[in-house]
């Protein structure tokens, strides 16, 4: 069967236990959701980002932050 779960007024859903168990996830775990094209929603893990060591390496990558590479790029 299908685990159902409900929303909350503030868009909140539980996730079944099963699925945290066959996902790994843990609390404090980030999950990404996909909207696939027949309207419906993939759900998973994924991996924790350095956040520290993103923004360091986002400041080396300003080369290619002007608003021609903006137009050159925008359909890739």
């Amino acid at each position: 069967m299908v685990p159902i779960t409900q929303i909350t007024a503030n868009g909140q859903t539980p996730i079944p236990p099963e699925i945290l168990q066959a996902l790994q996830i843990k609390p404090e775990d980030a999950i990404a959701w996909e909207l696939c094209e027949d309207g419906s929603a993939r759900v998973y893990r994924v991996q924790a980002l350095d956040w520290t060591y993103l923004k360091a390496l986002e400041s080396t990558l300003t080369e290619w932050q002007s608003s021609t590479d903006e137009v050159a790029y925008k359909t890739i």
